[in-house]
């Protein structure tokens, strides 16, 4: 088994040393003529930046103290998504890199059929220009200047360089692939850092409602439009802090929900240093109370200190527990990582004894629990943790892993909606799945 981590380990770090090398040749060596400034600097980035992405993750995962990891999260973590841009923009530029040094090369050669010198001095005006005296015949007053009366004038014609393609292309080339190079490496930077900061802002800008429909065919009638805001994946830590949560309550409370659901992963790290920035969720107001269950990174963070830290800020943990509210029942069950601890899921403990005749809301934090779900007669699981991918193309790989990556889908008779989450874990960055608070509405089918 150690053999296996350690063999994955050198692979994935190969990889990530193959795509940073071969990001550092296309934008610093192949767009630098020479050893200088400018390539120091750039050599100096590209072995900075993944080391900073290192350190972030080894800080916050190792519990290294909190002015560390804040000091590293925020260059440490957006050279992630950074890196991933540059090298996905770079991969694509390598499609347009051979139509843009063949082209100056098509125009030369149909040019040099009519015009030789001129065709030249289209292609690159500067090389043309200091030929002009070899490619023009000189008129008779110039031949008297430059002829020396005693001096047998030398036969002037066109130098071989304005009728040769060789000779041509000999000079061009270096400038041209240089050129070609630079455009690439700019157009390829410009849309990463592009992305990134469009990502970025989004995230920081907070999450957006969405509202969704969902039909119980067990809810009765005075039921019908009860409002349950779901949020996930909020994921305070050394990049999203107080101001974030603080951004985040305001905006469940403006859908004056009749419920809500926090699913897990709230947090990255210990109560001691985020506890502050978890207080304004003393301030979720909703008729019928807020809810909580775990998720895989309450596990990383200190499980059992953070329940007793949300109950204090008036949230109720439902812990493999479940409530009989007037009109359903709130079932949630602990997150699959839990097991590490001996407090993973029990659905039976949750969901064994319930009268089947009233539907069943469960929380749970994995989409991947709906099969146990399915099992024990649930008739709507809210869940997180995919972040919708959160980078495209993570949606692939979140696919890959996931039943459903977002948004609602039906599992025999249970439905099952996932959220994109509120935050964002590692880089403050998303694209391609923006972050979103959920109002799902109850409707009941005898309304």
């Amino acid at each position: 088994m150690v053999i296996l981590f350690v063999a994955v380990g050198l692979a994935v770090l190969a990889v990530l040393v193959g795509l940073h090398w071969y990001a550092w040749r296309r934008l610093v060596r192949d767009t630098t003529s020479g050893p200088g400034p400018a390539r120091r600097l750039g050599t100096a980035l590209f072995v900075a930046g993944p080391l900073l992405m290192v350190g972030a993750l080894v800080a916050e995962r190792s519990g290294a103290p909190f002015g560390l990891q804040q000091a590293l999260a925020w260059p440490g973590f957006l050279w992630m998504p950074l890196g991933l841009y540059l090298v996905l923009a770079l991969l694509a530029g390598e499609l347009v890199r051979p139509l843009l040094l063949r082209a100056p090369r098509r125009r030369a050669a149909g040019r040099q059929e009519t015009g030789g010198a001129a065709s030249l001095a289209e292609v690159v005006p500067t090389a043309a220009a200091e030929r002009t005296d070899a490619a023009e015949p000189a008129g008779p007053a110039e031949a008297t200047e430059r002829t020396e009366p005693d001096e047998p004038a030398e036969a002037t014609g066109p130098a071989p360089a304005a009728g040769s393609g060789e000779a041509a292309g000999a000079v061009l080339e270096p400038s041209r692939r240089l050129f070609v190079s630079r455009v690439v490496a700019g157009a390829a930077a410009a849309a990463a850092v592009g992305t990134v900061g469009h990502g970025t802002y989004g995230v920081l800008r907070g999450p957006r409602v969405k509202r969704v429909t969902v039909p119980l065919a067990k809810l009765p009638r005075s039921a019908h439009g009860f409002r349950i805001a779901v949020v996930s994946d909020i994921h305070l830590g050394p990049v999203l802090g107080r101001g974030f949560a603080q951004n985040v309550v305001d905006t469940i409370n403006s859908t004056q929900p009749d419920l809500i659901a926090v699913v897990g992963d709230l947090v990255d790290g210990s109560v001691k240093n985020l506890g502050p920035a978890a207080a304004p969720l003393a301030g979720l107001r909703a008729r019928h109370g807020s809810y909580f269950v775990t998720g895989n990174h309450e596990y990383f963070s200190g499980a059992e200190q953070w329940v007793r830290e949300v109950r204090e800020l008036g949230i109720h943990p439902l812990e493999n527990a479940r409530t009989e509210l007037a009109w359903f029942d709130l079932a949630g069950v602990n997150d699959l990582q839990g097991e590490s601890e001996g407090q993973g899921p029990d659905f039976g403990k949750a969901l064994g004894d319930r009268d089947t005749t009233r539907a069943c809301v469960l929380l749970a934090h994995q989409p991947v629990q709906i099969h146990e779900a399915v099992r024990h007669g649930v008739d709507l699981q809210l869940s997180g943790h995919t972040h919708g991918g959160q980078l495209w193309p993570g949606n692939l790989i979140a696919a890959a892993a996931n039943p459903t990556v977002a948004g609602l889908d039906r599992y025999g008779d249970t439905q099952l909606y996932v959220s994109r989450g509120a935050g964002a874990w590692g880089p403050p960055t998303r694209v391609g799945a923006p972050s979103d608070i959920t109002v799902v509405e109850l409707a009941s089918r005898q309304a």
